[in-house]
């Protein structure tokens, strides 16, 4: 197997790589989901994602899998015409694939059929990573709030994107 940093001669052809395919999160998934959640400072609890999962009125979630082997996930609440992006995570190895902007696009377009005219999420403020994905998303920064994230009182920026509902 090819390392990032290896190149594979000219001649052989590239080695596949397996689907990608998003489905709704399951209670049997909070294993995986927490092994992903491990990779952060403040991960979120096998109870905050049963609470979710009992929320059917506003609380939607998805699952992306790989070879059927769960790399990342989304969970989002609808507001009014807002989507407000809850969670998105991905497995540190499967990082920078396009997970993460594939999760997002599923949710788009999930909220313009619904007629949800913004998007809106929050991020740690010193997450370049994360603020670049979604400013090449379309989102914006509109807002700082204040030692908001409890765990070591960092900023975060609220950031918006405007959806077009689909006719």
């Amino acid at each position: 197997m090819l390392s990032f940093n290896d190149r594979a001669p000219a001649n052989d052809p590239p080695e596949p790589r397996p689907e990608t395919r998003l489905r709704s999160l399951r209670p049997a998934d909070l294993d995986a989901v927490l092994e992903i959640e491990r990779g952060f400072n403040a991960p979120w609890t096998r109870e905050m994602f049963l609470q979710e999962l009992a929320n059917t009125e506003m609380s939607c979630q998805l699952v992306a899998e790989f070879g059927g082997v769960l790399r990342g996930y989304i969970l989002w609440w609808y507001v009014a015409d807002e989507v407000h992006i809850v969670n998105v995570a991905v497995h540190t190895g499967f990082r920078r694939r396009g997970v993460a902007r594939q999760l997002l696009a599923a949710v788009f377009a999930a909220a313009a059929e619904r007629g949800m005219t913004i998007a809106t999420l929050e991020v740690r403020f010193h997450n370049a990573g994360a603020i670049t994905l979604y400013e090449s998303l379309g989102f914006r920064k509109v807002a700082i709030r204040k030692a908001y994230y409890a765990d070591n009182g960092e900023d975060a920026v609220v950031m918006l994107k405007a959806l077009q509902a689909s006719n």
